[in-house]
């Protein structure tokens, strides 16, 4: 009866994940403390869970990330990574990418090409931005470093007693399957709609608010009478008057005092709007504004704007700057911008002050889209040392020399004492979030499996696939954790994937370890939704991508990524040795 019923509570997680209105963070250490007060996880094994060897490896690495991610590794050549023939420059673009990812953080690799894709004149960035990103998970995949899923799988297996996944044991399998898709990627890229201004340029239809001022002489007179309808570059899609929306914009409706106009459209179109007296963007001529300190950003996953409104965190003070316009995907807001709930993902136009760039929380909130970098890029020795240092950590515990978390703590020191990393940075950008969901997921699993929740899911596999004996099962635990990746994110799928796919290797006595790599490589094959992957989300509003062109052009390299992992993961890492 007990594993009923966190069956039950997990599949209640999994609809509250998938739902999305509270923060993943909030729902594993909820369900994590949940569990322990009803008393099926003791305190020393949730303390346990935060204490986990392989959680620690993973909290080094994203602090020595800090530092990595402001070697300038890709800038110097990223202009010559884009000439040449639009399928030439993806296949280039996604093979530097993923070597990148292969030992960077895929956010920082993501976000140092962001710019650069989305300014060049070369080929239409709606091409390439979604490429990039999956190429970023490609390059995970290949590498124990390569995201923090490997090593979550890795610490469940240290946990459960298995050899520990070495640095180099995943790229066997991880380089054919990374070499595929991206054959596959520069093919189908092509299949990317080009968005309408999508040559490069700044040229990106953002929501913008312009309010009409009293005394103006546009009160009192209709829109067509005002020659509101056919703007060049924006259209009037909405006003609000008073808390209430009007939409649409009936052509006779009145104009009155105080109403504030929402206009869709190029942001370089904006001065358009000072052909009308009392009509105001920001409190400013638009002419003016557009020589005012514009800059585009991406609200981060870590961001603390995210489910939030613009009222709600007083932005103006937080960061000395104000939002002009908003942007998500393609997709139509609607209402006043300060009324708006922020996504992650979320690109804005900002009116920055003079004291924009001295905020020492930008690079926690936002990825520059273009312009100067939100913190400052290390010197040519800087980046050579730093580089450097980290690949003697990587080879020092390839070689077995030295323990990857004494040397990443060894690296961590150095950082420290020259002043490439302070600790006031640390403590701005510590993940605190992803330590919470990744300790209590790892404390839920441990549930899952004592309660034997686990045995009755990998009963059920059995069963369903058991005419195709363990290679059923090995296909239905593939496929579970791609469905799990998809609608909750990475870590949480390889958390309640892992325990089954250990059960299930034991009812058919075969070794854990393909099964343990399938659970790693299948946590990473989110390619379908861009609300599960950190990166997607960066991508999806400068590339002003729909929902639907994740699912046209990740369709066919899912199914090469699956195709390819499960027909080398069994050969590489036998089921009966």
């Amino acid at each position: 009866m007990t594993a009923t019923w966190v069956l039950l509570s997990l599949a209640l997680l999994v609809a509250l994940l998938v739902h999305g209105r509270l923060s993943p963070a909030l729902l594993f250490c909820g369900w994590a403390g949940g569990y322990h007060l009803l008393g099926l996880i003791s305190e020393r094994e949730l303390l346990e869970s935060y204490a986990n060897p392989g959680l620690a490896v993973l909290l080094l690495l994203l602090l020595i990330s800090l530092v990595l991610e402001r070697a300038p590794l890709i800038e110097r050549f990223s202009e010559t990574l884009l000439k040449g023939g639009e399928r030439l420059a993806t296949f280039r673009m996604c093979l530097i990418t993923a070597a990148c990812s292969a030992f960077l953080n895929n956010t920082a690799v993501v976000s140092t090409l962001l710019g650069t894709i989305t300014r060049q004149r070369h080929h239409p960035a709606s091409r390439l931005l979604l490429p990039l990103s999956y190429a970023a998970v490609l390059g995970g995949i290949t590498t124990l470093v390569g995201t923090s899923t490997n090593l979550v799988v890795n610490s469940f297996a240290e946990r459960a007693g298995l050899p520990s996944i070495s640095m180099f044991q995943m790229t066997t399998v991880g380089v054919p399957v990374a070499l595929a898709c991206i054959v596959c990627l520069t093919l189908v890229a092509r299949w990317l709609p080009v968005r309408t201004g999508d040559d490069g340029g700044p040229r990106q239809a953002y929501f913008l608010e312009a309010r009409l001022t009293a005394g103006s002489p546009l009160i009192g007179r209709s829109i067509e009478a005002n020659r509101l309808r056919n703007l060049d570059g924006l259209f009037l899609v909405e006003i609000v008057r008073g808390g209430r929306l009007i939409s649409p914009v009936s052509p006779e409706e009145i104009l009155h005092a105080d109403d504030v106009l929402i206009f869709t459209g190029e942001v370089e179109k904006m001065q358009v709007i000072d052909r009308f007296p009392g009509l105001q963007v920001f409190g400013t001529r638009a002419d003016d504004l557009l020589r005012s300190n514009l800059v585009e950003v991406v609200i981060s996953s870590d961001s603390e704007l995210a489910n939030r409104t613009l009222r709600e965190v007083d932005f103006r003070t937080m960061f000395d700057a104000g939002v002009v316009g908003i942007r998500r995907g393609d997709k139509r807001l609607t209402g006043q911008l300060g009324r708006i709930p922020l996504r992650v993902g979320d690109a804005l136009l900002l009116a920055a002050g003079a004291d924009f760039a001295q905020h020492r929380n930008l690079a926690r909130n936002f990825h520059r889209v273009g312009g100067a970098p939100l913190h400052p890029k290390l010197t040519q020795p800087q980046t050579r040392w730093v580089v450097g240092g980290f690949a003697s950590v990587i080879i020092a515990a390839a070689t077995n020399v030295l323990p990857l978390f004494a040397g990443l703590l060894l690296l961590l020191g150095a950082f420290l004492a020259s002043g490439l990393l302070s600790m006031a940075e640390i403590r701005r950008r510590f993940p605190f979030e992803l330590i919470l969901v990744i300790g209590a997921a790892l404390a839920i699993a441990r549930v899952l499996e004592s309660s034997g929740g686990a045995a009755i899911i990998s009963d059920f596999v059995a069963h369903v696939f058991g005419d195709l004996g363990v290679w059923g099962a090995f296909i239905g635990i593939y496929l579970m954790t791609v469905i799990l990746t998809e609608v909750v994110t990475n870590n949480a799928a390889a958390a309640l994937a892992f325990p089954i796919a250990l059960s299930t290797a034991h009812a058919f006595g075969a070794d854990p370890t393909p099964f343990v790599m399938l659970v790693a490589y299948g946590a990473s094959a989110g390619f379908l939704i861009p609300f599960g992957y950190q990166t997607h989300l960066m991508v999806y509003s400068p590339g002003r991508y729909r929902v639907m062109d994740f699912v046209r052009t990740g369709t066919p390299v899912a199914l090469v990524y699956g195709t390819v992992v499960l027909l080398l993961v069994p050969r590489v890492f036998p089921f009966f040795p």
